[in-house]
């Protein structure tokens, strides 16, 4: 593909092109992959904390918790750091060191716990630059951000209706 101008034309589709530099077209393919990484916090600290409800007074090490949520201590740790500072969970250090429900299950609701961790909202809207000549390029965000809030607003009125107790409980009888 040596010499001569090249001529791009575009197709409607925005990941297809066309190329030439000989007169002879190559149609090229552009695939675009997104990778979105997933915020688990939230169910995490779920799972923190129902984990100390189930045991009750015996409260657990962040090595124990670890155990249970098949993650590394450290992790558990930053999360019982945010739930500890929330005033979800109370804590000892040192050799003894354990952790336990800082209220009643009955009085944590799941909306406590997801402010807690800084859980990220229901869902994001993307961050691509508007294509200038597609109206809905152009207003698609402010759309969703009226969706997102309306969302969002469910979502918490939700998990402000669910407590801790209500999934212990769920926990114990499966």
């Amino acid at each position: 593909m040596n010499g001569g101008p090249v001529e791009v034309s575009r197709p409607a589709h925005p990941f297809v092109g066309i190329i030439s530099r000989t007169g002879f077209p190559f149609v090229f393919v552009m695939i675009k992959v997104t990778v979105m990484a997933l915020n688990t916090q939230f169910s995490i600290a779920v799972h923190v904390l129902a984990g100390l409800g189930y045991r009750g007074e015996r409260g657990s090490t962040t090595s124990e918790l670890a155990t249970s949520v098949n993650t590394s201590p450290s992790f558990v740790r930053r999360v019982v750091a945010k739930l500890s500072k929330a005033g979800l969970v109370r804590t000892a250090t040192g050799p003894a060191g354990s952790c336990h429900l800082a209220r009643q299950p009955g009085e944590i609701t799941l909306l406590d716990v997801y402010r807690a961790v800084d859980a990220p909202k229901a869902f994001a809207i993307h961050a691509y630059p508007a294509e200038k000549f597609c109206p809905v390029s152009c207003n698609i965000k402010v759309a969703l951000e009226s969706v997102l809030d309306k969302t969002q607003r469910s979502m918490e009125t939700g998990l402000r209706k669910i407590t801790l107790a209500e999934v212990i409980h769920d926990v114990k009888c499966q």
